[in-house]
């Protein structure tokens, strides 16, 4: 017997006007069942310097995020060099290329998208989508970024709940974080 697919979680990052924040849904479900409504998906690590969310297996995020800590420990500085290391372990390592997670990770000058391929990507429009409600929330946060006064927590929670809205793996049960002195 197998267990049902696990989809959960809506996470979206956005820099507008020189701040940064992230947010996500709290909704787990297994197949057509919600198993929790409230996880939370998004965190601060390195002091509140970075933000962090992630999309998929929940054990997989938290080994993706002991490892991040160490890259940027050893690249305390660059952002962009730990990231791209984590990648490169995610992709070569024979553990770390089983787990089944994407991550977004923001500072106050760079946001990035992390995917065990070996993908890194920064957006060219300062907006991260993860998830599966992603696309939703991607959008509705492009059209309030060009669209709207909202500031970039304002963004993030109002187009988490349009996502929530419509995607049938997201929920309203949203928190959104922002970076200390953006």
């Amino acid at each position: 017997m197998s267990l049902p697919e696990v989809r959960a979680t809506t996470v979206l990052a956005v820099r507008k006007n020189g701040s940064v924040a992230m947010g996500g849904d709290g909704q787990v479900t297994m197949g057509d069942i919600v198993v929790k409504g409230s996880a939370r998906k998004v965190r601060t690590l390195k002091d509140g310097r970075i933000l962090a969310g992630f999309a998929g297996a929940v054990a997989d995020a938290f080994a993706l995020f002991e490892k991040l800590e160490e890259k940027l420990d050893r690249y305390p500085a660059n952002l962009t060099k730990a990231v791209v290391e984590l990648a490169k372990d995610w992709r070569t390592d024979r553990y770390l290329r089983r787990l089944n997670a994407l991550l977004a990770v923001a500072d106050a000058e760079r946001l990035f998208l992390i995917g065990g391929d070996g993908n890194v990507i920064e957006p060219d429009d300062d907006i991260i989508a993860i998830g599966s409600g992603g696309s939703y929330a991607l959008a509705a946060a492009r059209a309030l970024t060009a669209h709207s006064d909202l500031d970039a927590a304002g963004v993030v929670r109002t187009a988490l709940g349009i996502a929530g809205d419509i995607c049938i793996y997201t929920n309203k049960d949203i928190v959104v974080l922002e970076l200390e002195g953006s």
